[in-house]
């Protein structure tokens, strides 16, 4: 009973330092309010907010890290509306402001079902945003210690490999989108209840364990980030049927209590998946990304160096990084302390776990790098696996790396090995100085040699930890020298190391740099009437910031968009009727072609531009700084009557059609259907018509209609599965008008037309 009570003691204090160091690292969000997000990049680098004077800088604010943008671009405006929805009472199911719609709840990255998203319902967004971010590494590092613990390691070791996990290179990296690392840090807990429901003295708590087991892989599922969760899901699986195989009885039992436990999960998160899965089969996902044989693809051989050394190749924040793009996507970095001590644990391989742990960590990082057999699936084509870039696998890699650094250093206080295997580490600290006095003789003409002295000035500091860490273990191995100082001063230094690298990377900004309005964007919203806007420079309103301010534009950036649409602007851009992929916006369409009549079509009625533009539809009509709003006098309305139609037999006679100047899509509709016989007779002359969007929510649209004959009612948002029409409330058939668009026929007459998204 004691000895138990003093185990659960020891585990609250070892909690208790987790949350120390977590919350030392987000200090400036604890104690001054500062959020976890790289708002300085919007006041920073983007019109209009640099054209507005902020804390007395005039020309924007110096932000820390230009890697990261993606957080601002995408993940906090798709939670904030997500939210928005939600307490007006409405499912999150459209984004009617990016793509000329697109699916927001399909969006997997929306994060809809994720419990943890319940703070934004409780707290402000900017404060629940900054706990969301803040208990990534906590959550991770508890999970981890509650597993290592569960194996039995020292409490020492267990610390060691929950910290070297939560502030990994991939989970600084990845610390501030919300998604990726909220997918990954349900992995330690998921393998925790395997070895609860494996392990025959436990199995009386199945219930307990089994309800732990699915809802952690709902969760992990539920977090927004569908490449990760498949690497946890992969390497639970074969987590799992490595444990069946060290079981000797009741394997039949266990099997059928699996399925029912995976078949659970499969019920449970149906409301996300089956809408994904639609969505990724309508989308461009597979045909219009990066080339997967394009450099930074694969972690480049040389960036192995990164798990010694992570700055060795610069850093983005210091703005000396010299290596190949980008940073965040190869740097697994666990502190030179815990990987020494992984080091050992490899080349001590003392038990199963161990060996397991080496294997499959060593598996991960083979097709993470640009070896034979991790090209297979992208020359294969493999749905998904074949648009992802396996740089991500470091997630797995760096979580063995922690997994074995327990185990190494608690190897080193059960047992006494030989320090041999030392001599390893100290090689490679010694090449890596070698190279560098070396590298200028052997190649003085070579254009990186300049960049050595960054190499060189970076590799000090991860030097000095191995000396260090050398040091403490063989003090370790003195009787004479107290062990609790020894391991009270790796925890120190380990901790030095790993929030120093995580507080370089990470920057927290102030809550009122998040979205501020200006004048541009209160001139925008000050017209009632429904618009889209585009901009001619990327610097301007980059893609998904109007979610913010519920602006809708015609560009977008996120993994998934529609395929039809990335045709239209594809043909829009090259102007002509080109729908040929590979498109070129690998994920971020930014349209530029503003004098394209796709962009017309698309109710594009303000062109923003940080120079002048010449051009007989556009004039000026505000100015902001350098920011410059022009009007579009072609644009057309959101919706608008047609009374003729022209019929094409595909998609490709379609964009010949819209793209023809002599057919005038301000009197006739492109559809890809024959209409009914009694539809056919629409008349080819200009009918007397009113149009009015009288309500214009994200999952509904209601137009009043006027007119004294029947004709298409074109509504120029994204048509998309789901939607449905009613005419004075009922169901009409919504035709694929202009190539993407909706049309529906209404009567002549007065009548109310309703579209709804019901998926």
């Amino acid at each position: 009973m004691k000895s138990l009570k003093f185990k659960y003691i020891t585990n609250l204090l070892a909690i208790i330092l987790l949350i120390f160091v977590v919350g030392l690292f987000f200090k400036q969000f604890l104690v001054s309010g500062k959020i976890p997000i790289p708002a300085d990049t919007i006041v920073g680098m983007y019109h209009p907010w640099r054209d507005v004077i902020w804390d007395n800088f005039t020309a924007g604010v110096p932000f820390k890290n230009f890697l990261i943008t993606d957080p601002v671009r995408q993940l906090y405006p798709w939670r904030q509306l997500l939210v928005n929805l939600f307490k007006r009472g409405q499912w999150p199911l459209w984004n009617p402001y990016s793509f000329a719609g697109t699916p927001l709840l399909a969006n997997f990255q929306s994060a809809p079902f994720y419990f943890l998203n319940s703070l934004f319902f409780i707290l402000d967004t900017k404060i629940a945003w900054g706990i969301l971010i803040f208990l990534q590494p906590l959550l991770a590092g508890i999970f981890l210690y509650l597993y290592l613990s569960h194996l039995r390691l020292n409490k020492i070791a267990c610390l060691i490999g929950a910290l070297s996990f939560s502030f990994s290179g991939f989970f600084i990296a990845w610390l501030e989108w919300g998604t990726v690392l909220h997918a990954a840090l349900w992995l330690p807990l998921i393998l925790l209840t395997v070895e609860k429901l494996t392990s025959y003295e436990l199995r009386v708590k199945k219930y307990f364990w089994s309800g732990v087991f699915v809802f952690s892989l709902t969760q992990s599922f539920f977090a927004g980030h569908l490449q990760t969760f498949f690497y946890v899901f992969l390497f639970s699986f074969i987590y799992l049927g490595w444990r069946f195989l060290a079981i000797k009885e009741g394997r039949i039992k266990l099997i059928f209590l699996f399925l029912i436990l995976y078949s659970l999960f499969l019920i449970l998160t149906y409301p996300q998946w089956r809408p994904t899965l639609e969505f990724i089969r309508l989308s461009a996902r597979d045909i219009d990304q990066i080339n997967w044989q394009q450099p930074g693809w694969f972690i480049p051989w040389q960036n192995l160096v990164q798990f010694f050394v992570p700055d060795f190749f610069g850093n983005p924040t210091t703005l000396n990084y010299w290596g190949v793009f980008n940073y965040g996507e190869f740097v697994g970095y666990i502190g030179v302390i815990p990987l020494v001590f992984a080091f050992l644990a490899i080349f001590w391989g003392r038990n199963r776990k161990t060996k397991f742990f080496a294997i499959l960590g060593l598996l991960a990082l083979s097709f993470a790098l640009p070896t034979p057999w991790a090209k297979l699936p992208f020359k294969i084509g493999i749905p998904l696996l074949s648009s992802s870039q396996p740089t991500r696998l470091l997630v797995i890699v760096d979580f063995c790396l922690a997994i074995l650094a327990a185990f190494g250093l608690d190897t080193i206080l059960k047992k006494k090995e030989k320090l041999t295997p030392l001599v390893f580490p100290a090689l490679v600290w010694g090449f890596l100085w070698s190279f560098i006095f070396l590298a200028p003789k052997v190649w003085p003409n070579a254009s990186w040699i300049v960049n050595l002295a960054v190499s060189k000035r970076n590799l000090i500091l991860p030097t000095g930890m191995l000396v260090v860490g050398v040091g403490l273990i063989v003090l370790l191995f003195i009787r004479w020298f107290p062990k609790k100082v020894t391991l009270g001063l790796i925890l120190i230094f380990v901790c030095f190391d790993l929030v120093r690298f995580g507080w370089k990377f990470i920057p927290f900004t102030k809550q009122e740099w998040i979205f501020p309005s200006t004048k541009t964007i209160e001139f925008l919203k000050s017209d009632n009437l429904p618009f889209r806007f585009m901009s001619t420079d990327r610097r301007i309103f980059p893609p998904n910031f109007s979610i913010a301010y519920r602006l809708p534009t015609i560009d977008g950036y996120d993994p998934l968009y529609l395929l039809r649409y990335g045709e239209l602007i594809a043909a829009s851009e090259r102007g002509k009727p080109d729908i040929s992929p590979p498109f070129g916006f690998n994920r971020i369409i930014t349209p530029q072609n503003f004098n394209s009549r796709i962009v017309d079509l698309l109710n594009v009625k303000y062109v923003l531009a940080l120079a002048d533009l010449s051009s007989p539809k556009l004039g000026l009509v505000f100015q902001e700084g350098e920011t410059r709003v022009y009007y579009n006098k072609d644009y057309f309305p959101r919706a608008f009557m047609v009374y003729n139609f022209q019929f094409a037999e595909n998609k490709q006679k379609a964009i010949d059609l819209l793209m023809d100047e002599s057919i005038n899509l301000h009197k006739k509709v492109v559809l890809e259907e024959i209409l009914p016989a009694d539809l056919i007779k629409l008349i080819n002359e200009d009918v007397t018509n009113n149009v009015a969007i009288e309500l214009y929510e994200e999952n509904k649209v209601v137009v009043s209609v006027e007119t004294l004959k029947k004709g298409i009612l074109v509504l120029t948002d994204s048509y998309y599965p789901g939607w449905k029409a009613t005419v004075d409330g009922k169901e009409t058939k919504i035709y694929l008008a202009d190539y993407n668009f909706r049309a529906v026929i209404v009567p002549s007459g007065k009548h109310k037309v309703v579209f709804e998204y019901e998926p």
